[in-house]
């Protein structure tokens, strides 16, 4: 998945850091030329993974390190 890895090598590089906020689905559906659930998918594989943080209502954060 396109999204999940783009994602991943942004946190490897340092351009994601623990506690950013991602942008919401529809702007990262845009930037990326997907549908929202693709985004949706990617978000949530990342969160499976320890990644990321959903917190519905609020956003998706990248999660803390540890």
């Amino acid at each position: 998945m396109q999204v999940a890895d783009d994602l991943r090598a942004e946190m490897q590089s340092g351009g994601l850091r623990p506690g950013d906020k991602l942008p919401g689905e529809a702007e990262m559906a845009d930037v990326y030329g997907v549908s929202r659930d693709t985004i949706r998918r990617a978000t949530s594989e990342l969160s499976e993974e320890g990644l990321l943080v959903i917190l519905h209502g609020r956003g998706t954060f990248v999660a803390e390190k540890g």
